[in-house]
């Protein structure tokens, strides 16, 4: 089974485990290969923050659906956290939710001589993403997009 098709199986678990909770959402599945051992990472989020008792609780409980479906092949390591503040902005969801954040934008190719433009984002209609309400950056063109963080 591809990694992607795990990450599927496994979004669509956790999203009915948390279906009945208003407050924690889903923010990704990741499902990787680092040095021996594979680790299937689950990052949720909620307004002023997840903490332990969220994780492990979401741990828990998909655990178990984990091991009585035998969604993932193999062993792995499970781990359920909070994307951090400095979060890769994924999905169309996570353009949408964070209007109006600064964001840093790692491109493909060069644009107007830069690979790394930050800015506010100001808008996503699906296709193409708006920094500071007059740079539009079509997504084929963006390698990546993460909250930007002042130090």
């Amino acid at each position: 089974m591809a990694a992607k098709d795990i990450e599927q199986a496994v979004e669509a678990l956790v999203s009915d485990l948390l279906s009945g909770q208003d407050a924690v959402e889903l923010v990704d599945v990741e499902y990787t290969k680092e040095h021996d051992d594979w680790y299937l990472r689950v990052y949720i989020d909620k307004d002023g923050g997840i903490d332990i008792e969220d994780c492990q609780k979401l741990s828990e409980r998909l655990e178990e659906k984990l091991d009585e479906g035998d969604s993932v092949p193999g062993s792995y390591i499970l781990e359920v956290s909070s994307p951090g503040i400095d979060r890769v902005l994924r999905k169309p969801r996570d353009l949408i939710r964070e209007q109006g954040k600064a964001v840093d934008v790692s491109l493909y190719a060069p644009w107007d001589g830069k690979k790394l433009l930050s800015g506010v984002l100001t808008g996503f209609d699906g296709q193409t993403i708006t920094l500071d309400e007059n740079i539009n950056i079509s997504m084929d063109k963006v390698a990546q997009i993460r909250l930007h963080i002042d130090f």
